[in-house]
C-alpha cells in the first residue's frame, strides 16, 4: 500500500479536486458500524461506497488482512479515492472502517488528508463487546480457542507469537485487551479534530433508540434528517457449534490443498451451481452456526471487574455515566 506521511502531497493537480470523505464511521466492530453503514448509505444526501472496510489508514494493521470477495482492498491514494468518483456534488460522502479506532495511525492520516471530517465512533460496554467479538473472530477463522475465559489468558503469549491459531490471517486481532483502551483511542482523534467534528455513540443507545441516534447522526452531519429511518441489523452475532465441521465446510468452499480440489471437483460435477450455494447457506446456518448461548456469568464478571476502571474513566472523559448505565457500580 502506498500512502505518504502527508496524502495531499501525493496527489496530482487533477486528484487535488477528487472527493475526500467528508466523514469516516472508526468503530468499532460488533458495535453497530454496519448497521449504521447500512442506514445511512439509502440517504439520498450521503454517499458511500459499496465496499465498506476500505480499511485505507489502518496502515499498522492492514498488512495481514485479507482481500474481500466485495473487491481488493485499495493499495494508493489513487485507489482510495477512486471509490468516491460516484458521488453527487452535493452529497456528504463516507465510509466506515471499524479497525480505525483501533489502529494507532489512522486518526492522524486521516486528519492530515482532511482536517475537516467529522468522525463516528461506537462504544460497547466491554464484556458484551468481547464475548462478540471472541464469536466472531472464531467464525472468521482468526480465533480457535471456543472458551473465552482460555482465549484472553493467551493474550500475552500470543503476542511474543506463541499459540497463534494455524488458519488465523489476523494474529493482531488476538490482542483483544488493545480493543478495549477507549480513552487512549477516543483521544487520538480529540487531539487532532475539535469535539464538534467527534460524535460518540453509545450502542445500548443504537440498539434502543434506533431510529433517533440514526437521526442525530444525520444532524451531526448536516443532511436531510427527516429521510424515512428504518431500524436495521446488520452482522448478527452467532455462535460457532462444531470447529470441525467448519474447518470441513472451509475447506471445501474456500481450501486450496489438493484434497480440498479433489472434493470441491467432485461436488461441482454433481451438483448445479445455484444448489451447491444454497446447501452450504443452509450447512453454516443450522449445522455449523447456532444461535447464541447465555454467556458464562464468572467470565463476564471476570472481564468487569478487569476493565472498570477503563469504564470510570470513559464515563469522566464523556461526561456521562457509564458506569451506572452498564452495572460497574456494584462491582468491586
Amino acid at each position: 500500500m502506498t500512502l505518504s506521511a502527508e496524502p495531499n502531497a501525493a496527489l496530482g493537480a487533477g486528484e487535488r479536486r477528487a472527493r475526500v470523505p467528508d466523514f469516516f464511521i472508526v468503530g468499532h466492530a460488533k458495535c453497530g458500524t454496519t448497521a449504521l453503514y447500512e442506514m445511512l448509505i439509502r440517504h439520498p444526501q450521503i454517499f458511500m461506497p459499496e465496499l465498506k472496510e476500505p480499511l485505507f489508514f489502518a496502515t499498522d494493521l492492514r498488512a495481514r488482512f485479507q482481500r474481500r470477495a466485495a473487491g481488493p482492498l485499495p493499495d494508493t491514494l489513487e485507489d482510495y479515492l477512486a471509490l468516491f468518483v460516484g458521488a453527487g456534488p452535493q452529497q456528504r460522502v463516507g465510509e466506515a472502517s471499524s479497525s480505525y479506532l483501533w489502529s494507532r495511525e489512522a486518526a492522524g492520516h486521516i486528519a492530515r488528508l482532511e482536517p475537516q471530517a467529522r468522525i463516528i465512533a461506537i462504544l460497547r460496554e466491554p464484556a458484551s463487546f468481547l464475548r462478540s467479538l471472541h464469536l466472531q473472530l472464531l467464525q472468521n477463522h482468526i480465533e480457535s480457542k471456543k472458551d473465552l475465559r482460555q482465549a484472553l489468558a493467551l493474550e500475552e503469549q500470543r503476542r511474543q507469537g506463541k499459540h497463534i491459531p494455524r488458519r488465523s490471517t489476523r494474529p493482531q486481532a488476538l490482542m483483544y485487551s488493545e480493543r478495549v483502551r477507549y480513552v487512549e483511542q477516543l483521544e487520538r482523534y480529540r487531539a487532532l479534530f475539535p469535539p464538534e467534528q467527534v460524535m460518540v455513540l453509545i450502542y445500548d443507545d443504537f440498539r434502543r433508540e434506533n431510529e433517533a441516534t440514526v437521526r442525530r447522526v444525520l444532524r451531526f452531519l448536516e443532511v436531510d434528517d427527516s429521510f424515512p429511518v428504518h431500524a436495521r441489523e446488520a452482522n448478527p452475532t452467532v455462535r460457532l457449534r462444531s470447529q470441525q465441521l467448519d474447518d470441513l465446510v472451509n475447506a471445501v468452499s474456500v481450501g486450496r490443498g489438493p484434497v480440498s480440489r479433489a472434493v470441491k471437483a467432485s461436488v461441482k460435477a454433481i451438483t448445479p451451481r445455484q444448489l451447491r450455494s444454497e446447501a452450504l447457506k443452509m450447512t453454516l446456518n443450522h449445522v455449523v452456526y447456532g444461535g447464541v448461548t447465555a454467556p458464562e456469568e464468572s467470565v463476564m464478571l471476570e472481564i468487569r471487574r478487569r476493565y472498570k476502571g477503563e469504564v470510570v474513566a470513559l464515563s469522566e472523559y464523556l461526561d456521562r455515566d457509564l458506569v451506572a448505565q452498564w452495572g460497574y457500580d456494584d462491582i468491586g
